[in-house]
């Protein structure tokens, strides 16, 4: 009622501008609603433009540390100019690998979102895995451009079986996943990589985490083993992200040109 008063006492030249503002805010909300339920959502079909790389997201390994990931996170910055996330792994990076992959899932949809044209993942250790289970369950075969893995265990680590053993009860959800044979990864191992997905796999043969090393070649990859390019690299699994050889093969196979293996060592 007060309203009501209120409104039939202002002149009709006030009506006026005010009835105006009002229906230039509504205009206002309508526009953005529209702009917000037209933003890009990750693709659910065909695969992206290999000559148009968008950000790279760096997936942790076990445990979640991201300190050697942000080194290269930074060179990929600096060499680029793209943008270069480390993902927080889901609870202490020692969960269900499966929820780590919705994580994912979850900043891959962002990024497009915000207008990416596609997006390229790098897995690290049980990261790799984790990248495998996005593309295989996630919906990643579409939305990857390119994915690299360094030492991941993508047919287990006897590690992981080897501290279950140890430590009866004291193996967490992702260690049991890791563990050879376990049905997460013969669930995976059934699933073949998507064609034309271009995708490296690089380990070292100094790695005493993920034994055996060679677990981390993965069918329908371009698989390397470091010291096929680069004969006496030191590098353990610990050093992936951060030795110079590894970094120079990670940001060549994060380019335009065709992903395949380096024909020499590529450190600067």
């Amino acid at each position: 009622m007060r309203i009501t008063a209120w409104w039939g006492g202002l002149s009709p030249r006030r009506r006026l501008m005010l009835s105006s503002v009002a229906v230039a805010v509504v205009a206002v909300v309508v526009v953005a609603v529209i702009a917000t339920s037209g933003a890009k959502a990750a693709p659910d079909s065909g695969t992206p433009d290999q000559d148009k790389p968008g950000p790279v997201l760096l997936v942790p390994g076990y445990g979640g540390g991201r300190g050697a990931l942000e080194i290269l996170a930074e060179r990929i910055r600096q060499a680029t100019g793209r943008s270069a996330e480390v993902l927080t792994a889901a609870g202490d990076g020692t969960g269900d690998l499966v929820e780590q992959a919705a994580v994912l899932a979850e900043a891959v949809e962002k990024a497009y979102e915000q207008g990416a044209p596609s997006v390229d993942v790098v897995g690290y250790s049980a990261g790799g895995v984790v990248a495998r289970l996005w593309v295989g369950r996630e919906g990643g075969d579409h939305q990857a451009r390119r994915v690299v893995t360094l030492g991941a265990p993508m047919h287990g680590t006897g590690l992981a079986t080897a501290g279950g053993a140890l430590v009866p009860g004291g193996c967490p959800t992702a260690c049991v996943q890791l563990a050879p044979g376990s049905s997460l990864l013969q669930e995976l191992a059934k699933q073949p990589l998507p064609p034309g997905l271009p995708w490296l796999s690089l380990w070292t043969e100094n790695d005493e985490t993920v034994t055996p090393p060679d677990s981390a070649r993965l069918d329908g990859a371009v698989n390397v083993e470091l010291q096929d390019v680069c004969p006496g690299n030191p590098a353990g699994h610990g050093d992936l992200p951060t030795d110079p050889a590894v970094t120079e093969i990670v940001l060549q196979a994060l380019g335009t040109t065709p992903l395949e293996a380096p024909a020499e060592c590529l450190s600067s």
